[in-house]
């Protein structure tokens, strides 16, 4: 059975257990109702199916899994952001070719986050739900944009790991990586190790990406319990908003930044783009389209390869611009349902903590899901809104992914242009590359 199958049947088994979640506790809350004139049998009744059933097995099986989540974070932010940093290990990319990557990778991400949360305020998809959160937690003071600055930096990068500080993990695991790439040979002994850390790590990623339907499937019980079928129209509105800003994310904002910076035909940027991603689509993963993504720029956009190869896979790695829409809209989205009040502070907070954390995002699915519940303990979110998401997640899996090969590839150009490291001639030739069609993609799926 080839990956692509078992993806499918992934998501096949996290749209059943989303249904089959909703369609319970749709059920439960119809032989729960409301109201003092109940017989004492069906009185006694209810109090035996939420206090054994719903707050019992479906909340033990539900929070769970979203202690899995939470559990996943610092390994996972710390080990992968450490890998990516890690790629910048000869000493001569570290400096001018790879400060211009890395500048644009960022500031494409904090565009792509800062637009996809103005969009989410101004259409508002989660409000009039008025959900409320199982496990507690309480609204706290916003510190100011100074001390967010300031709390950036660890002080114990121990303790930070302990409390789930993102920021300071996420600090650390930079400086941490570029002493690597800066430490030759004890350098590289240690970069493998964390090679091996990040293989492990996701597989533990993928593990729970199996058990993610009885997760959401508990979830989803629990919360339909109190919540009515209307939410659905807030859950499609939501896929719409991000679904538009990804797609002007991808149509818009990048072939401007490539008009801006090279003065290129965008139009043709977009036509040579066409089947990676495609292929970015089919996989969701942008560390399994890294070969079709390097093809399409050294063959198609006249790329040179001493670029393509360190700016391609960098941007696999660093590049999620896809990912950072989805967790701004999905944390006003939230926030909304939940009818928690986010200040400024909140949103910039969002904003930096989304665009670090997308250097530390690993290019392969399900993963922003994970990060997506590091930015809500951030502004202080229940983690279990994911649960109202993560049904629709995979079609905006595949669609941000072809949205992050699209930005590898900007980036790339820009880079080989102001590096005059690019073929003008092949950009503009129309057959450039016709024969990377001839790629045995299954192949490319297979590994």
């Amino acid at each position: 059975m080839s990956p692509p199958s078992k993806k499918n049947s992934l998501t096949s088994r996290i749209v059943i257990g989303m249904v089959a979640g909703i369609l319970l506790g749709t059920f439960l809350q119809w032989l729960m109702p409301n109201g003092s004139d109940k017989v004492i049998n069906l009185y006694l009744f209810e109090l035996s199916l939420k206090g054994l059933f719903v707050d019992g097995i479906l909340e033990v099986i539900g929070q769970v899994f979203m202690a899995s989540l939470r559990m996943l974070v610092v390994p996972l932010v710390f080990v992968s952001l450490v890998c990516g940093v890690c790629s910048l290990k000869d000493t001569s990319k570290l400096g001018r070719i790879g400060g211009k990557a890395v500048a644009l990778y960022l500031a494409t991400t904090a565009i792509a986050i800062s637009f996809a949360i103005f969009v989410a305020l101004i259409i508002a998809p989660g409000e009039g739900v008025n959900m409320v959160a199982n496990s507690s937690f309480s609204g706290r003071e916003a510190p100011s944009l100074a001390q967010v600055i300031i709390q950036m930096f660890p002080t114990n990068p121990f303790a930070s790991f302990a409390q789930g500080n993102m920021l300071q993990v996420i600090v650390f695991a930079l400086l941490f990586g570029i002493a690597i790439a800066l430490s030759g040979k004890a350098g590289e002994r240690v970069a493998l190790l964390f090679e091996d850390l990040s293989e492990v790590i996701m597989r533990l990623v993928t593990i729970l990406m199996n058990i993610a339907p009885y997760g959401v499937f508990a979830l989803l019980a629990t919360l339909f319990t109190t919540v009515s079928l209307t939410t659905f129209g807030n859950l499609i509105e939501y896929f719409l908003v991000v679904f538009f800003v990804l797609v002007i994310h991808a149509l818009v904002t990048y072939p401007i930044i490539l008009k801006l910076f090279t003065g290129l035909n965008p139009v043709i940027f977009l036509k040579k783009m066409r089947d990676a991603a495609i292929f970015a689509f089919s996989t969701a993963s942008s560390n399994a389209t890294i070969p079709v993504t390097l093809e399409t720029a050294t063959k198609k956009m006249g790329v040179k390869n001493s670029i393509a190869s360190f700016t391609v896979p960098l941007g696999a790695t660093i590049n999620m611009d896809g990912t950072a829409i989805m967790q701004g809209v999905a944390t006003v989205f939230i926030a909304q349902v939940f009818t928690q009040d986010l200040t400024l502070a909140d949103y910039l907070t969002v904003v930096l903590t989304a665009t670090l954390a997308s250097i530390g995002t690993a290019g392969v699915p399900g993963v922003g899901l994970i990060m997506l519940a590091m930015v809500l303990e951030q502004v202080g979110l229940p983690v279990e809104g994911i649960a109202l998401i993560i049904g629709v997640d995979r079609l905006l899996d595949m669609t941000r992914t072809a949205v992050n090969v699209t930005g590898d590839s900007m980036v790339s150009l820009v880079v080989a242009k102001s590096e005059d490291q690019f073929d003008h001639e092949m950009y503009l030739d129309p057959q450039a590359g016709h024969n990377i069609e001839e790629i045995d993609f299954k192949h490319l799926k297979d590994n």
